[in-house]
């Protein structure tokens, strides 16, 4: 899974069948590569989530047959984008959607 902002909705009229009417979001990761992600959960602009790639994010989609490598899974109620120290101090630690501390590295 990956951590990535919300930067933008896609709005995406003419479409192959196999989207549906997922709604789209463009992201962008901390490296500043930008994606489009199918977005089950309806998350604002602006958001950190976390998304999953390749076979599990057609399966985190409410439609398994949905043509997406990139799908939003949670929200993340906070989310610092500054790199830890590089001595590895400090816990690396935020407060995942679901209340749950995760690691970034």
């Amino acid at each position: 899974m990956d951590i990535v902002r919300v930067i933008d909705e896609l709005v995406c009229t003419r479409r192959v069948p196999g989207l549906g009417q997922a709604s789209l979001r463009v992201v962008r990761s901390a490296q500043g590569v930008m994606s489009v992600a199918t977005d089950p959960v309806g998350v604002p602009v602006g958001k950190w989530v976390f998304a999953t790639t390749g076979t599990a994010a057609r399966l985190a989609m409410p439609d398994k047959g949905c043509l997406t490598d990139l799908t939003i899974c949670g929200i993340l109620d906070q989310w610092d984008e500054t790199p830890p120290p590089a001595d590895g101090g400090g816990s690396g630690q935020h407060t995942a959607a679901t209340g749950a501390a995760v690691s970034k590295g």
